[in-house]
């Protein structure tokens, strides 16, 4: 007779209590069953597109966020202009905004006659109510997520209860209808977005739209993406007609380099599979203060800090009584240690007083022993700077690139290359009296 084996309640065991609703039995695949392609909705605006994986993804949920009046609408509304205008069904919610608002803006930017479906509203209830009425659009678009309150939070709109229970209403309304549906968010001071983490947790996508103020360009970028890659660049410009895509930025970011000025490097970077080339811009000034200024704008401020030490205790160079200002032209922040080598020629060349070549790039990364070491993609690097016109390049040793048209020189230690920018070394500097002084 076989002994019967009890039937064990998990969760009773686990937290002391009953379950109010029991479970059901899920039929568990393999990780190799035959899946279908997950098919895309291309918007047509191909820096969009290339941020989000090749096209948003049916039933997605993707959160974007930007400074106010970086220009989130603005992109938003041209992308539903443009799938609309493809036969789409679009539906545009706003919460800050009028409806007559979002029109002229619709007229302004040329996407009036777009068969949009536009609607002002905050209640969550009425806009799930509306878009059920019909069949399902193919995206949705919620500017903003922050102004939402539903009734089954006690709260005011913005809270974090409230934003997270309006995204999570709208996200299981995307995964069962099959509708994409864009969430727009706030950003707080420091650039991040504003509200619970839990809500970038639960989406699909995360996107920034980030740009300087002072500057036309605007960057999109992806810090999460469950369904393509998180280290693309999308690259726009402000005009008069809204933003227009830029093919070829590294053209936009050099555009207004001064050649014959010491301090200027230009970095042969890597956003993502985009070769982009930016130009470096250093000053290195006598210091009349007790402790030196050191200010950078578009880069890692500790990194700078370690090229400059190497500079110092691996090549000699003295900096420890100097000023240091450090910028990317343009307004572009760069992550990617391969500027090193980038950063170290445009240091060097501003205490030396000597302009780089005008037609030469840089890349390498640089060690804390001095030495430069070998960074991946090193042929598109090359493709870039030869398409643009340069004609030489500063690599480290073992790039593994022959691009014709552009000449390598390799460099192996830190000390090579300020040996080849200032042969002649550095002549001392005093710092210029200040009024009154003898």
């Amino acid at each position: 007779m076989a002994e019967e084996e009890a039937v064990v309640d998990i969760m009773a065991a686990a937290t002391g209590k009953a379950a109010r609703v029991k479970g059901r039995r899920l039929a568990l695949a393999s990780l190799d069953a035959p899946m279908a392609e997950t098919p895309r909705i291309v918007t047509g605006i191909g820096e969009f597109d290339r941020v989000t994986g090749g096209g948003l993804v049916p039933g997605s949920a993707v959160l974007i966020g930007g400074d106010p009046g970086i220009g989130k609408s603005t992109l938003l509304l041209q992308a539903a202009a443009a799938l609309a205008r493809s036969g789409h069904g679009v539906v545009y919610v706003t919460g800050e905004e009028a409806t007559a608002q979002v029109q002229l803006r619709a007229r302004r930017l040329g996407a009036d006659t777009a068969p949009v479906a536009l609607a002002a509203e905050t209640s969550v209830e009425t806009i799930l109510e509306t878009l059920s009425a019909a069949r399902a659009p193919t995206l949705v678009v919620i500017d903003s997520i922050q102004t939402l309150h539903t009734s089954i939070a006690e709260s005011s709109p913005g809270t974090v209860t409230q934003v997270r229970a309006s995204a999570q209403a709208l996200i299981r309304y995307a995964k069962t209808s099959g509708a994409a549906v864009i969430l727009v968010g706030h950003v707080t001071k420091d650039g991040q977005l504003a509200g619970p983490r839990v809500v970038e947790h639960m989406v699909d996508a995360v996107l920034s739209f980030e740009g300087d103020p002072s500057h036309a360009f605007r960057l999109l970028r992806g810090s999460k993406n469950r369904f393509g890659p998180t280290d693309e660049l999308g690259v726009f410009e402000m005009t008069g007609g809204g933003l227009r895509e830029v093919a070829n930025p590294s053209e936009l970011f050099l555009g207004d380099r001064d050649v014959a000025t010491p301090g200027s490097a230009v970095f042969a970077g890597m956003e993502g599979t985009r070769p982009l080339l930016v130009e470096i811009q250093a000053l290195v000034a006598p210091s009349r203060l007790g402790t030196p200024r050191r200010a950078v704008i578009g880069w890692d401020s500790s990194r700078l800090a370690m090229v400059l030490a190497v500079l110092e205790a691996r090549c000699g160079l003295a900096l420890s009584s100097h000023d240091i200002y450090l910028a990317v032209a343009g307004g572009l922040r760069i992550t990617e240690p391969a500027a090193d080598l980038a950063v170290a020629a445009a240091l060097v060349s501003s205490r030396a007083g000597l302009a780089l070549p005008a037609d030469v790039v840089y890349f390498g990364e640089v060690s804390l022993s001095g030495r430069v070491r070998p960074v991946p993609h090193a042929p598109g690097r090359l493709k870039e700077a030869t398409k643009l016109g340069f004609r030489g390049a500063i690599v480290p040793p073992q790039v593994g690139a022959e691009v014709d048209g552009c000449a390598t020189s390799e460099v192996a230690l830190l000390a090579d290359l300020v040996h080849r920018i200032a042969p002649a070394g550095f002549h001392e500097e005093r710092p210029a009296p200040i009024s009154g002084d003898d």
